[in-house]
């Protein structure tokens, strides 16, 4: 395996008050582009994430994602992209991807592959589920049940992928292990109305399944009828005779983004199992065109009674632009009830410019925080696949996003380093008080911090740990001129650990912090 370290640096003050490091988990040195991206955090322990693109990359990383081992999977059932990823409560990463086997048909089953010990990197050669002759398995997406381990997967079946043919049509499947990945239940159609193969609007696509606080199933999927939901309370056994509908999607769920090969705006369904005053609710969340086609908007519905009502959709992204945000994903920190969402968006720009960016509800879903994580636009190109979603995944305030971007011709894979609590000191970005910078950060064992005085002043400049206590006074009441100054810091004089410290900058009176990663 190869180990990447590539790190990018930028601040988040609006959402977390802190600062955001971007990781470049992959930089194309497999020369795959990487593509549509999953990840996903161990509840056992958050240091553990596991990540995997298109078509048949995985990523690890012990230590909270600052740096990952890259792979490749194998498998004798063949290994043909959609990867997702998922744990289990006993801190089991599975890896469930399309097949393409040496004999048989092209994308004819789900497989599941799994590792128990994430220092080895050894995967199993799989379980699958689906196989039924020659229809088309395609566009999973998996949950598991912590109480049991159970996990449960959706996707949807073509009779003849691409076909015209109204003979031919589309419909959502489901299927369950109860034994951890070793055996998969007979897949089972859970939806009454059908639609086409095309791989478009009219297609049953992007069903991802939700765990209730009873254990109930909860899945929604795009269709010729907008967004629609159903739900079983037998652990899958039975479903509703037919669909719910959740909302509309004007313009359907696949439409035209300039610069972007193929765009779409599949559901994400989650549910909150948190202790907080939202436990029990559904939530779904897409995109769609409906204020124009040169004005893309990410939506929310939510349902407090199960799924039999629905509420009417609020807009996630805060901007006042007719401009496009799109490819969004969802998740629920289950521990404080959070929801989290990660998007492309060109709010700033009056052409193809691409930033990324962050929501959080803290209410419900009632209201939303935006603010930029990536550390600079990009611009995309059609002819360059980026894939069908982002993804992002989050538990006891550790949030972790993932996204694909183009750069220098490739696609690069970046992660973005958010956690918006735990440490007794907050980075403060007030902007009237100093300019200030530190590199190279995260650092291995010297730092330099620089900043520019307007007038004479009066400055201290000291490093702490994350616990507010003091590690060294650089400067101590010390009155200095207008201009610009450079300070150093050795780590290895200290003899300290890896971890997070901070420069605080004291100009007249007025503190200032900057959060710094030691990682030698």
């Amino acid at each position: 395996m190869k180990k990447i370290i590539l790190i990018l640096v930028l601040t988040l003050p609006i959402i977390v008050n802190s600062q955001v490091v971007n990781i470049v988990i992959d930089n194309n040195s497999l020369g795959v582009n990487p593509n549509e991206p999953s990840i996903k955090i161990s509840r056992n322990n958050t240091n553990h994430m596991v990540a995997g693109t298109n078509l048949n990359n995985y990523y690890i990383s012990t230590d909270g994602g600052y740096n990952w081992t890259t792979g490749t999977m194998t498998s004798s059932f063949g290994v043909w992209g959609d990867p997702v990823i998922e744990v289990d409560s006993a801190g089991d990463f599975y890896f469930f991807h399309l097949s393409n086997p040496a004999s048989g048909n092209w994308i004819d089953r789900i497989v599941c592959q799994k590792l128990t010990d994430i220092n080895t990197s050894s995967w199993n050669d799989g379980s699958y589920t689906g196989l039924n002759g020659t229809k088309a398995q395609d566009k999973h997406w998996s949950v598991v049940d912590y109480n049991t381990n159970n996990i449960y997967i959706t996707w949807t079946q073509f009779d003849d992928y691409g076909s015209s043919s109204p003979l031919d049509s589309s419909v959502i499947l489901f299927s369950k292990t109860t034994d951890q990945g070793a055996t998969w239940s007979t897949a089972k159609r859970i939806n009454k109305y059908a639609g086409n193969c095309i791989d478009s609007d009219n297609t049953t696509e992007g069903a991802v399944p939700a765990i209730g606080t009873n254990a109930e199933i909860f899945v929604a999927w795009a269709s010729s009828n907008g967004i629609v939901f159903n739900r079983s309370l037998d652990d899958g056994d039975t479903w509703l005779p037919q669909e719910i509908s959740v909302s509309s999607q004007p313009g359907g769920w696949d439409y035209a983004v300039p610069g972007i090969y193929r765009a779409n705006g599949l559901p994400v369904t989650v549910c909150d199992l948190s202790n907080g005053p939202n436990r029990g609710t559904i939530y779904v969340n897409w995109t769609d065109q409906r204020n124009g086609t040169d004005n893309t908007d990410v939506w929310l519905s939510k349902s407090t009674d199960s799924g039999d009502t629905w509420s009417i959709p609020v807009r996630v992204n805060d901007d006042t632009t007719n401009t496009h945000q799109f490819f969004s994903w969802m998740t629920i920190d289950q521990v404080t009830g959070y929801l989290y969402f990660v998007f492309y968006d060109r709010r700033n720009y009056t052409d193809t410019n691409t930033d990324v960016y962050l929501a959080i509800s803290k209410d419900g879903g009632n209201t939303f925080t935006n603010a930029k994580i990536s550390e600079s636009p990009f611009v995309p190109s059609s002819g360059v696949f980026f894939g069908d979603y982002t993804n992002i995944s989050a538990h006891n305030n550790v949030i972790r996003p993932i996204w694909t971007r183009l750069h220098q011709g490739n696609l690069t894979l970046l992660t973005a380093i958010v956690d918006s609590s735990t440490t007794n000191v907050k980075d403060n970005f007030n902007t009237n008080i100093i300019s200030q910078s530190v590199q190279p950060n995260p650092f291995v064992d010297l730092i330099y911090h620089s900043f520019k005085l307007h007038k004479k002043s009066i400055v201290s400049l000291s490093v702490i740990d994350s616990e507010g206590k003091l590690i060294t006074k650089i400067l101590e009441n010390k009155q200095l001129d207008y201009g610009k100054y450079v300070e150093s810091f050795n780590a290895r004089e200290f003899n300290l650990k890896n971890g997070t410290y901070y420069f605080v900058l004291d100009i007249d009176g007025k503190s200032q912090t900057k959060k710094i990663i030691l990682n030698n």
